[in-house]
């Protein structure tokens, strides 16, 4: 037996399908219907490809830079990853204790969780949400890492702001508040990472979604320096490549534009909404680039295969919880005016 026992057992995360086919309307892995900002095509125009002869820099200062200035923080509190999901793994290595350690999570959340657990070797401790999906945490509950999902997914929802805050303060362990929908969002929780008081807390964000570079692999954190400092010391030595970090520093020259193209989203997520809303869906109060929605019968399964025979990918998640309903990425206008087409 060469393979680890825990790895051997495992049932790794399932991504969404990536069709070939560019006839496609892909709405399955909520990325951004646009393209990202004029600015990241100039920057690799420009870039001398001689470069990369030479490594990049490890600890990313430009761009630390540039971030710890967008969230009012010190460079200390920023570390950069090679998308949030790096950042998400390196926490479960650094915060959760091998055989003593144990990780909780949103059930139903981002799948990866469970799946960071089990590498990890870590016990799970998911918190099921109520059945309308609002957050009710148990009594008495304690564990190592909390993965708090806000907006989360699949849902949609968010959660108050103020009560994540109220959590996070008295939580026994360290809370890694995933943003990764933050820019669709009408709140954010960013302000607690940055708060000299906050000592167990950290925002992990990503460039995927409303930055429109969910093909370069780019996510952060901010929280408390010592936590930061943590991850800097289990770290890959070069984690982000040149050209990300050419790339991250150009979109991060635009924000009018990426928040432009959130506005955008959010804008056709209020219309596909509440036209699914009129047609008799059930649709979960939405505050990210995605809806989750049940069809009027609680048949998601059945649309699900006749949208994909139709050459419209969405995604469907089997199960108690979930099988009701679809998650639809938030496309243009007209890919949303295609499905619902479809749907009619």
């Amino acid at each position: 037996m060469y393979i680890c026992r825990n790895v051997e057992a495992l049932e790794g995360y399932t991504p969404g399908e990536q069709p070939k086919d560019s006839g496609v309307i892909k709405l399955n892995t909520n990325e951004n219907p646009y393209p990202p900002s004029p600015k990241v095509a100039a920057a690799l125009r420009e870039f001398d490809t001689a470069r990369l002869r030479l490594y990049p820099d490890p600890v990313f200062m430009e761009l630390r830079r540039k971030l710890a200035a967008l969230h009012g923080c010190s460079v200390g509190q920023v570390f950069i990853g090679n998308g949030s999901d790096e950042t998400l793994s390196l926490c479960t290595r650094a915060f959760a204790e091998v055989g003593t350690g144990s990780i909780g999570y949103f059930d139903p959340s981002y799948s990866l969780y469970p799946v960071l657990a089990d590498i990890r070797g870590v016990q799970r401790r998911p918190v099921e949400l109520a059945d309308d999906f609002t957050w009710r945490m148990p009594p008495d509950y304690t564990a190592s890492l909390f993965f708090l999902t806000n907006p989360n997914a699949p849902t949609g929802m968010m959660h108050d702001p103020a009560v994540v805050e109220a959590f996070c303060r008295n939580f026994d362990g360290v809370v890694v508040i995933d943003e990764a929908y933050a820019d669709f969002a009408d709140s954010n929780c960013m302000a607690l990472a940055v708060d000299p008081g906050n000592r167990n807390t950290v925002v992990s964000r990503t460039f995927s979604k409303s930055f429109s570079l969910a093909g370069l692999r780019f996510g952060y954190l901010v929280g408390p320096e010592p936590l930061v400092e943590a991850l800097y010391k289990i770290k890959d030595s070069y984690n982000m490549d040149m050209l990300s970090q050419l790339i991250g520093s150009a979109a991060l020259d635009d924000l009018d534009y990426v928040r432009e193209n959130a506005a955008r989203i959010r804008t056709t997520r209020t219309r596909f909404s509440s036209e699914l809303t009129r047609r008799g869906w059930t649709v979960c109060p939405s505050q990210t680039n995605f809806v989750f929605a049940s069809p009027p019968d609680g048949n998601a399964a059945a649309v699900f295969g006749e949208l994909k025979r139709r050459r419209i990918l969405v995604r469907y998640f089997p199960g108690p919880r979930t099988g009701r309903f679809l998650r639809i990425t938030i496309g243009t206008d007209d890919q949303m005016d295609a499905v619902l087409a479809a749907l009619g």
